[in-house]
């Protein structure tokens, strides 16, 4: 059964400069089906701020065959051990909205016990560069909706220069998720996202988008000091 990661590590500034060049999770890694390297970002920053570009902080996301091949990548590889000394959730894929090259949507597809079990959000971009002032505008506002709602566990920004930008957030239950997409929160101004999907509508922003639904299977490890951001799943801490 294929399965997804969503990890985050911290790593000498070098290597992250290197990995904005270079992936360094080789396409020909045993059981990859594909891997996004990011540069992780504060959502609802200031453009200018320096929380916009957090350099040593990476994001990957990547979509395995199976679970047997992310843990041997973890065990065996150089840059799947430094992965392996960050946080990282494993999700089943539930459902997609768009569409983006590279990851293959499966054919079998989980379910949640219920709308107030937890869920995982992920969407990806490829921007139109022309448009990115505008989808900043637009963009930015949902961003601090999401970071500040209380429904959410962890959030955050990603991005891949040139143009690929990624958020990821982690929600309580997927009944919370659902209501602040349709404006159905206690939140200010709670149609921000509404009001963003319909600006995307009347002019794109991206050339592709996709966003991604999980039901987030395990955990492991720490960040920023903290464990076990997702209820009802045991913490894996690996020393």
């Amino acid at each position: 059964m294929n399965i997804y990661s969503y990890h985050l590590v911290r790593v000498p500034i070098l290597l992250a400069i290197k990995g904005l060049v270079f992936n360094p999770i080789r396409k020909d890694t045993n059981g990859l089906i594909h891997s996004e390297y990011m540069t992780a970002m504060t959502l609802g920053s200031p453009i200018l701020s320096p929380a916009r570009f957090l350099a040593k902080q990476i994001v990957v996301f990547a979509q395995w065959e199976n679970e047997s091949d992310l843990e041997h990548y973890l065990e065996h590889n150089k840059f799947g051990k430094l992965l392996a000394k960050g946080w990282h959730t494993r999700l089943l894929f539930i459902r997609d909205w768009g569409h983006i090259s590279g990851f293959k949507i499966p054919k079998h597809k989980a379910k949640l016990e219920s709308e107030f079990s937890p869920v995982v959000a992920v969407t990806i971009a490829k921007m139109k560069p022309l448009a990115i002032p505008r989808f900043l505008r637009w963009g930015r506002p949902v961003e601090k909706l999401v970071r500040d709602h209380k429904g959410t566990l962890l959030s955050l920004a990603s991005i891949k220069f040139p143009n690929t930008v990624s958020t990821f957030s982690i929600w309580k239950t997927e009944k919370e998720m659902t209501n602040m997409v349709h404006g159905h929160t206690e939140m200010p101004k709670p149609k921000r996202h509404i009001n963003a999907i319909k600006e995307r509508e009347r002019k794109n922003f991206h050339f592709e988008f996709v966003t991604l639904r999980f039901k987030p299977i395990s955990e492991y490890g720490t960040w920023n000091g903290r464990e076990h951001f997702i209820p009802n799943l045991m913490p894996i801490i690996k020393k």
